[in-house]
């Protein structure tokens, strides 16, 4: 395959799994503050795809490497937060995060945001792998694709 071919793969499959991101949302899965962090990678992986098909230059296919990674190793981290292996951002993982600036009747009630979408609760699994589990699957193939485009001439 050619750069040019293997930079189109490599911002397609990020295309893809953008689509795939927000047809789950669609279909009613709320994206979670994590979910979110991994969704602006994979946007900038295809931008410099599209500038790397125009002009295929190694800096440009650097920096499609390094946003694909990005967003396998947010899928990682989001994976461990979703398995209890390490915590998660306490503004949705439910570890009660801080105190301070509270009101009383924030203390007191009972309510939960409606909007909040927890990052440690897995939405939707496959094959025993949440959908941040396979995002990071992906993106680290994707981070092969770009590494091979890397190497064409």
């Amino acid at each position: 395959m050619t750069r040019r071919s293997l930079i189109t793969l490599a911002a397609g499959g990020s295309a893809a799994l953008l689509i795939a991101a927000f047809g789950f949302q669609y279909l009613g899965y709320a994206p979670c503050k994590l979910c979110l962090w991994q969704r602006w990678p994979h946007g900038a992986a295809i931008v410099l795809g599209l500038i790397g098909i125009a002009a295929p230059l190694a800096i440009v296919v650097i920096g499609g490497a390094a946003a694909a990674a990005t967003t396998a190793l947010i899928g990682v981290y989001h994976t461990g937060v979703e398995r209890s292996w390490w915590e998660g951002p306490t503004s949705c993982s439910g570890d009660g995060g801080d105190l301070l600036g509270m009101s009383g009747g924030d203390l007191l009630s009972t309510a939960i945001p409606e909007t909040v979408v927890m990052c440690d609760e897995v939405a939707w699994w496959f094959a025993g792998l949440s959908m941040a589990s396979w995002n990071a699957i992906a993106s680290f193939c994707l981070v092969l694709i770009w590494l091979a485009a890397l190497r064409r001439r």
